[in-house]
């Protein structure tokens, strides 16, 4: 069978090394797996498929310094893992069974207690015993946290599988942004992540296991070992099995380009998630550990796993060049006729291969293949420190956006928007800050918060839109403030101050001195002051999450970096303020809806398709406020410019399709996955009742903020607030200078020409989902010519 296209070339900094115990860990291996019945008469695998496959060699890859029991132990693992995928496909994705899948999933809950000293049931089958063999030996010698972060995600892999089944089910091939979340949870790396703490013996510590550096650290880790594993297992997975979770796929499909296009920009996407790995490392965690006071030995942990994820990173990698399980052959398409097992000493069966595997092969000549992963990932790496700020934007033209909610109006909308006026003057933001009262009626943010709010009293639409004006005025602020003078520190100071207005359990806050502490303190006292502790607690929470993303925001800009495209969209949410605006519409439902259905797969997707649409809506208005006028980096439609080497045109028209399909995703969660989850968790009438509501004020949501922009003046005629010389001459001594003392603050004397600020063209080409990749053809450096 010929390969449906040709490798790239991999990216890959550092060479594989061997652990010295393989020959052990694959007689220990294929002993355990015979005493779990997974070979003979199992019906998934024989003694030819085991062997072949070679699980002691990829851990023995991944984990090159750990002791011949941990690498038996680990290896143990990984054999159960990769039986429960093949099981799991032979017996409830190719017969569809999705009622005897949420059954059998359930069941193996049971056999991860916290507490190893909890009952188990008895084992029914392959999967529950080997689970239950491997979770006694292995969690007694790890900490109770540990215990906690390897049960939800070994409970994350197993149960996602459903989302796999689903899609089957349907013949739907995922959105990429969808893809690249559920990927992380079936694919199986965070799993994966908390065994590189177990053979490190280097748990994380628990007070930075959540925070965004570590976060980062995994889930780029996790993309990294996906999208490799998707560029490997594509013919298996999608020509011979019928998979439809494939990256090269999915990308096929939202790009409408060729597979070898796909292929292409998926392994760009793999580059940019090991340059961020990288990134984080190097930039992110030193002021980390200076932020929680860690100990030398804390450190060193830290550092021991970063190593441990960065082994297997290189050693999955040359483990999958060797494995028949996947295509990595000139034209064998992983049917190689392997002599003996991979790896086996003094009989490798390596087939001649070209492309990505030209060069020396064998055990120990990894290194040899590193040059040319470095040179692969070069251009990349270079492109995202190339932003060149202030550039000209030509007139462009808004795209047909898909929205199928009709924007609603609030009748108290005249009064919010004088009530908005007079509070913010009140507060300082207008008269003592950056806005002036033009500034606020024209950003006319009562306006979005009738949208969002149409129901609500007049006392509470004032109450929406002065969350809105602060969180926009805070937006502008801090760029200006802390970017241009590229004061980390002082940022950092003055966020950790905000943070101490928000008093949960009656605390003693400063006094505030300025309009964002005064309008802080005003809005918790009215939000927070009537919510019981818990929901302080998280209210707070959602708040400090949207402060110190626009931390991330200022590092960027201060680095001149474009943000990789992953991890923008991630935090766009958090620096858009969703998560304020969502938690606030959350907590008014009270007590009705249970825990466990905020955290359902359904709601969590419902949320991030809803945030994702209005963040990439707003990039396409802002586009020319913040690439001309502000010189920014944090723009969607720059990120997609920058990550495919196109034009603006078309990265708009990819970002309009990226939305469509967040889009379509929304209805039908709301449509499907809603109504199972209801099932599911047999939740009662009310709970139904208000997590309809919410869906429905999610679309509120989506339809004011569209409306909001096509309506105000923030985007039609930007100019800058804090002007730098250049830009215009009134000056240093103008009014706003005396305001903000420090800065070179001049006011815009005139407005922009009627034509630059006009909408302009409509991008050439045929449009409409599916059709980006035509737009593409011929750019140099986009996907279509590499």
């Amino acid at each position: 069978m010929s390969q449906p296209f040709e490798l790239p070339q991999f990216y890959m900094p550092y060479p594989a090394r061997l652990n010295p115990h393989l020959e052990g860990a694959r007689e220990h291996s294929k002993a355990w797996a015979r005493g779990m019945r997974m070979i003979e008469g199992s019906n998934i695998w024989d003694e030819h498929d085991f062997d072949s496959h070679d699980y002691a060699l990829l851990c023995a890859y991944t984990h090159p310094d750990c002791t011949g029991p941990q690498l038996d132990l680990v290896t143990d693992w990984y054999v159960w893992v990769f039986f429960f995928d093949d099981h799991f496909l032979d017996i409830f994705k190719r017969t569809h069974d999705m009622a005897g899948a949420k059954t059998y999933l359930e069941r193996l809950r049971a056999f991860m207690p916290v507490d190893p000293t909890g009952p188990t049931p008895t084992p029914t089958n392959q999967v529950e015993e080997g689970l239950a063999d491997l979770w006694a030996r292995t969690v007694p010698s790890m900490s109770r946290q540990w215990r906690e972060r390897f049960a939800e995600s070994t409970q994350a892999l197993l149960e996602e599988s459903l989302w796999e089944l689903s899609n089957i089910n349907e013949g739907r091939v995922s959105n990429p942004v969808e893809y690249i979340e559920m990927r992380r949870k079936v694919g199986g790396a965070p799993w994966s992540a908390n065994l590189v703490e177990y053979v490190a013996s280097a748990e994380v510590p628990a007070v930075i296991a959540a925070s965004r550096p570590m976060r980062v650290l995994k889930d780029t880790f996790a993309d990294g070992v996906h999208l490799r594993n998707d560029l490997f297992s594509y013919q298996r997975e999608v020509e011979k099995e019928g998979e439809l979770a494939n990256a090269v796929l999915v990308f096929e499909n939202f790009l409408g380009c060729t597979t070898q296009e796909a292929a292409t920009a998926v392994n760009e996407l793999l580059t940019s998630r090991l340059h961020q790995f990288e990134h984080t490392t190097f930039s992110e965690l030193p002021p980390l550990f200076l932020e929680h006071g860690l100990d030398p030995q804390e450190c060193m942990d830290v550092l021991a796993y970063v190593k441990g994820l960065q082994d297997w990173q290189s050693g999955g990698h040359e483990w999958h060049m060797r494995s028949s399980r996947y295509m990595n052959g000139a034209g064998d398409g992983g049917s190689a006729d392997w002599d003996g097992r991979l790896g086996a000493p003094g009989g490798l069966g390596v087939p001649a291969v070209s492309g990505v595997l030209s060069g020396p092969m064998g055990l120990g000549t990894a290194a040899a293949r590193v040059l040319p992963g470095l040179v692969a990932g070069l251009r990349n790496g270079l492109r995202n420190y190339a932003h060149v700020p202030f550039a000209k934007v030509e007139p462009y033209e808004l795209p047909d956006f898909y929205l199928p909610f009709p924007a609603r109006s609030n009748p108290h909308l005249d009064a919010a928007r004088e009530n908005v006026v007079e509070w913010s003057a009140r507060m300082g933001i207008t008269g003592q800050g950056l806005w002036d009262e033009q500034d606020l009626r024209g950003f006319d943010l009562p306006l979005c918060a009738s949208g969002i709010a149409p129901d609500v009293s007049l006392e509470q639409l004032d109450l929406a839109s002065a969350w809105l004006t602060w969180g926009t005025y805070g937006d502008d602020y801090y760029p200006v403030v802390f970017g241009r003078s590229l004061d980390s520190v002082g940022a950092k100071v003055y966020t950790e101050r905000l943070k101490t207005f928000m008093s949960v359990d009656g605390e003693v806050t400063p006094a505030p001195t300025d309009p964002i502490e005064r309008a802080l303190v005003d809005l918790w006292a009215r939000t927070a002051g009537p919510m019981p502790l818990e929901s302080r607690h998280k209210f707070r929470r959602t708040i400090e999450v949207m402060l110190d993303s626009w931390l991330w925001e200022l590092a960027n800009m201060a680095a001149r970096r474009i943000p990789d495209p992953v991890d923008y969209i991630e935090m766009r949410r958090k620096t858009f303020g969703s998560d304020l605006t969502m938690s606030l519409s959350r907590l008014s439902h009270g007590d009705v809806v249970p825990a466990e259905a905020y955290r359902s797969r359904a709601v969590q997707a419902m949320e991030n398709s809803a945030a994702d649409y209005a963040c990439m809506m707003n990039d396409v208005f802002s586009y020319r406020k913040e690439i001309e006028v502000e010189g920014e980096i944090h723009n969607l439609v720059y990120v997609v410019q920058n990550f495919f080497d196109c034009d603006f045109t078309q990265a708009l028209a990819i970002v309009n399709d990226l939305m469509t399909t967040r889009m379509h995703e929304f209805e039908r969660v709301v449509a499907t996955e809603l109504p199972a989850m209801y099932d599911d968790l047999e939740l009662d009438g009310p709970s139904r009742t208000t997590l309809d509501g919410y869906a429905a004020a999610l679309g509120d949501w989506m339809a004011a903020i569209l409306k909001w922009h096509q309506d105000c003046v923030r985007y039609a005629d930007p100019k800058p607030l804090v002007p730098f010389p250049w830009q215009v001459g009134e000056g240093v001594n103008s009014p706003r200078a005396a305001r903000l003392p420090g800065h070179p603050l001049t006011r815009r004397p005139s407005p922009l020409p009627a034509e630059t600020a006009a909408a302009p063209r409509r991008p050439h080409g045929p449009t409409g989902l599916g059709t980006a990749a035509a737009r593409l053809a011929g750019v140099r450096g986009g996907v279509a010519a590499r």
